[in-house]
């Protein structure tokens, strides 16, 4: 990843979701079964997250934990050293979908913000487009990624299909999509309303319900991150690819003098 400078540049909110148990990752570290504490390149997954959403512009940083939530708060308040005020926040059920985490983020998010996963690592540029980036009212973003040859666990990946900028259609199971998800969001509170009318029907909801729910609205948009690199860390292997990708890129800055 870059060395972009990290000063907090905006009013908007980071959010990062890191409630689920992780259970694929386990065994990977000697020293914790607390994936969002999995170290990838050196640093541990979810202070790299809070990092990246440093560089998008967020003064504060709402962290969902749920599975070992009293250990991840403690160490990540240990371990963070950048300029973010740090808020935890408690999603007793990280049984449920993703997207009931986003809600327990709801009453610290008081206008725009940025979402994205504890387990994605996301690189500087990626960061700064999300930053600089501006959604429709009432709606959201999504950054997803066109290079589908180099995606490393297409099965593993939310698809999307896209119609120009707008989503038509958002899952993992879809079969005709031109490009997937990142992980990375820039939305208005419109996402938690939708997410909130998902949850109140059904008594589940993942952040895809929310998603689609804005795409049916007209109020949901794609912004491609072009040569951007991101990876989830969901597997050992996922894990070994992220590191060989980070490894690759830091020889090649070193070499040009970044």
């Amino acid at each position: 990843m870059g060395q972009h400078p990290r000063h907090p540049t905006t009013d908007r909110t980071g959010v990062i979701l890191a409630a689920g148990f992780g259970s694929r990752l386990q065994g990977v570290s000697s020293t914790t079964f607390l994936k969002p504490l999995t170290s990838v390149g050196g640093e541990p997954l979810l202070v790299r997250a809070i990092r990246s959403l440093e560089v998008a512009g967020c003064a504060r940083v709402v962290v969902v934990t749920g599975f070992g939530s009293g250990d991840v708060e403690t160490q990540v308040r240990r371990l963070h050293q950048g300029p973010a005020e740090l808020i935890f926040a408690e999603n007793p059920r990280y049984d449920l979908k993703n997207g009931v985490s986003v809600l327990a983020a709801a009453p610290h998010v008081p206008g725009e913000f940025v979402l994205m996963m504890a387990d994605h690592v996301v690189d500087d540029d990626v960061m700064i487009l999300a930053g600089s980036h501006a959604p429709v009212d009432e709606g959201a973003t999504l950054l997803v990624d066109y290079k589908l040859d180099t995606i490393f666990d297409m099965d593993d990946a939310t698809k999307v299909l896209s119609d120009g900028d707008r989503i038509r259609a958002i899952g993992k199971q879809l079969t005709d999509f031109d490009c997937v998800d990142t992980g990375v969001f820039v939305c208005t509170r419109a996402l938690m309303a939708a997410l909130e009318r998902v949850f109140a029907a059904q008594g589940d909801a993942s952040l895809s319900d929310g998603i689609q729910a804005l795409a049916d609205a007209g109020r949901m948009r794609l912004l491609d991150i072009g040569g951007g690199f991101w990876q989830d860390v969901d597997t050992p292997e996922m894990l070994a690819h992220a590191e060989s990708v980070l490894s690759a890129r830091q020889q090649t800055a070193r070499a040009a003098g970044i």
